[in-house]
């Protein structure tokens, strides 16, 4: 019988899938949560709240003259994803690993497009884009990447 990586229990009954620890899961699961909420509040704020303060001078050089368009792609896409990413997860999809990979990257690149865009820096870009980053290091531990004995030094290549 093959050996499972410490980070995950015995394979899923009826898969060749390793189950993963409840902590991971749970930290995937939270925060799935808090990108679908953040990119949730982001997009409605930022087409029902005409750009949530911000000035419409930061759009100049950039490929929208309002809000409305960026707010749409962060509530449909990057909200949509996440969405995807954490119902799968809850309904225990086999397909939800995926989701949760293409939210968090769907993230993350949200972030470094804003950034590239955007005129102005602020702590909220750090902020979502390490959420984006931690929900991918999460779903990793949830795949069992962690060594199952930190003992055994890797083979080498023949």
């Amino acid at each position: 019988m093959a050996s499972h990586p410490a980070s995950v229990r015995p394979a899923v009954p009826g898969t060749d899938r390793p189950r993963p620890r409840r902590l991971w899961w749970l930290a995937l699961l939270v925060m799935g949560w808090f990108n679908l909420l953040s990119a949730l509040g982001g997009g409605l704020g930022l087409i029902v709240g005409n750009g949530m303060g911000m000035p419409m001078s930061w759009l100049v050089g950039t490929p929208f003259d309002s809000y409305v368009i960026p707010g749409f792609i962060l509530l449909v896409v990057i909200g949509g994803t996440q969405a995807l990413a954490v119902l799968g997860q809850h309904g225990r999809q086999p397909w939800y690993t995926a989701a949760a990979g293409v939210a968090g990257f769907g993230m993350i690149i949200w972030i470094y497009v804003e950034v590239a865009l955007l005129p102005v820096y602020s702590f909220l870009h750090t902020l979502y884009f390490v959420s984006g980053t931690l929900q991918l290091i999460a779903l990793l531990l949830c795949l069992g990447i962690l060594p199952s004995d930190r003992r055994v030094a890797a083979e080498p290549l023949e």
